[in-house]
């Protein structure tokens, strides 16, 4: 279903959308055995599956080195083009001359040897031992320097692989973000912790788990989420995949923890919801694919944290949760609004986290994973080094592994350079709130209400309808009116929590 942005398009540009329509098909086919792998593949489809990955890996890639490729390409530098024509160019050059440095083997053999390390790492999570993951690991790691060699072997290898997830945000920009959020946060929360402030939380106890899924259906439902277009599952590491045409979303239950359930299926959705709002009529072209992940992770953190631990959520969404657990019929949503917010002062777990707590988790694999990359660190070190930086920032020291550097299934694909946009997509989440707020007016009012379509509908025509269009410093302009900066999160969450533990 291949879609002309003009029908005056010249005829390179539409042989180019037609192969790059494959292309994303292809991606898309390797991306559902992906969520297969992870949600209900046997655990002894390993071996197929790997292989499986494999080829469609490199049929991927000899489809967007093909010479054809770079010959429309070519024709194309000076050709009248429209603005989203020329923005179509410009991502599949980016990916084009970015692929055609790097070998189609070492394509797939990353892609074999990912499959092969995500049983190893649900292993060596499930018995707390980092030996089971270290070697997978260690391939992982010479795999991706050697792909960000034939790159570019004259930049920092993880500048190179950063890239793969935020091509227009530099590094030196998520490092400069990083280092702000370590300078107001780390006082802040130090602050915190001298409070004689002691918050509520109602949810202690046991909370069966199939409740739990129910509630987590409930709160989608509750949100707009598509099921017509969706679906929910359990995962060991939460996650959000697909296309404008099929969003899933998976979460995971734990008895003792029904706010991280609740704030994970949240945190999903805001993905999913972002996913679904991609104009569906240029589906397999880079106007219809979002636009990388610092804006992605904006989505979800808006919707988990501003609105999703907000007071005016809990007002509407109380109500819910004790009608499916008469164990919080006496809790108010003040005390509901306390507990989604604590800061807890021995949280080792990156997605339990606070929202303040939360970026340290960040910097701490940041860190690990650039001299992993940068070869100042072996990966036999790691879960020391990792203890020794968690006590350094956070002031814990995880006793496990499990609790420690296996928390995260990240390392397993090969994702090395993710993790800051993170911490950059939460960020841009305040920044993009205010901007909501700004235009609509009282947002609170209308989640006080259950309207949570003028949200949607308000980042849809600002952010989703855009797709690739436009690189992440001019979407944020677009949809904000100022440039990329970290003062909007800053003043949400000193005014939050200032307010919360009367500092």
């Amino acid at each position: 279903m291949a879609t002309e942005v003009t029908t005056e398009a010249p005829e390179a540009y539409d042989a180019l959308l037609d192969h790059y329509e494959q292309l994303s098909n292809v991606n898309s086919a390797n991306m559902l055995l992906s969520w297969d792998q992870e949600v209900m593949m046997p655990e002894g489809g390993t071996p197929a599956r790997s292989q499986q990955k494999s080829a469609l890996s490199s049929l991927s890639h000899d489809l967007l080195t093909e010479d054809q490729v770079g010959e429309w390409l070519d024709e194309l530098d000076d050709a009248d083009l429209t603005g989203e024509q020329e923005a179509v160019v410009r991502e599949i050059r980016r990916e084009y001359e970015r692929a055609d440095r790097v070998p189609s083997d070492l394509v797939a053999e990353i892609s074999e040897t990912t499959s092969e390390a995500l049983p190893k790492w649900k292993e060596a999570k499930e018995e707390d031992d980092f030996s089971i993951f270290a070697p997978v690991l260690e391939e992982l790691v010479e795999l991706k320097r050697e792909y960000a060699a034939h790159i570019d072997d004259e930049a920092d290898p993880y500048e190179v692989l950063f890239a793969d997830y935020e091509p227009y945000l530099d590094l030196e920009t998520a490092e400069r973000v990083l280092e702000r959020l370590r300078e107001e946060l780390v006082p802040l929360v130090e602050d915190i912790r001298d409070s004689d402030v002691e918050l509520a939380d109602p949810f202690t106890g046991e909370f069966d788990v199939d409740t739990q899924e129910e509630l987590a259906r409930d709160t989608l439902d509750t949100l707009g989420y598509d099921w017509d277009h969706g679906r929910l599952d359990t995962a060991p590491h939460p996650f959000s995949t697909g296309n404008q045409f099929d969003a899933r979303v998976t979460t995971r239950f734990a008895a003792d923890d029904p706010l991280g359930a609740l704030t994970s299926t949240i945190h999903e959705f805001g993905h999913a919801r972002y996913t679904l709002g991609l104009p569906r009529e240029q589906y397999g072209n880079p106007l219809g694919e979002s636009r990388d992940l610092t804006v992605h992770e904006s989505q979800s953190r808006l919707w988990e944290n501003h609105v999703g631990r907000s007071r005016v959520f809990w007002e509407k969404f109380l109500p819910a949760m004790q009608e499916r657990f008469p164990q919080v019929a006496e809790a108010t949503p003040e005390d509901a609004y306390e507990a989604a917010n604590e800061v807890y002062e021995d949280n080792l777990i990156r997605v339990e986290a606070d929202e303040l707590t939360y970026h340290m988790h960040i910097v701490v694999r940041f860190e690990i994973e650039r001299e992993l990359i940068e070869g100042d660190l072996d990966v036999a070190d790691v879960p020391e080094r990792w203890n020794d930086k968690y006590e350094e920032y956070l002031g814990i020291r995880p006793d496990t592994d499990s609790e420690g550097c296996l928390q995260d299934i990240h390392w397993s694909h090969g994702s090395f350079g993710y993790f800051p946009t993170y911490s950059l997509g939460s960020v841009l989440a305040a920044q993009i709130y205010d901007a909501l707020e700004a235009d609509v007016g009282d947002v609170e009012a209308k989640v006080r209400e259950g309207d949570f379509d003028v949200i949607a509908e308000w980042l849809e025509e600002h952010v989703h309808r855009h797709g690739a269009r436009y690189t992440t410093p001019e979407l944020v302009e677009e949809a904000t009116g100022e440039a990329y900066n970290a003062d909007h999160f800053v003043d949400y969450v000193t005014e939050k929590y200032t307010e919360l533990y009367d500092l």
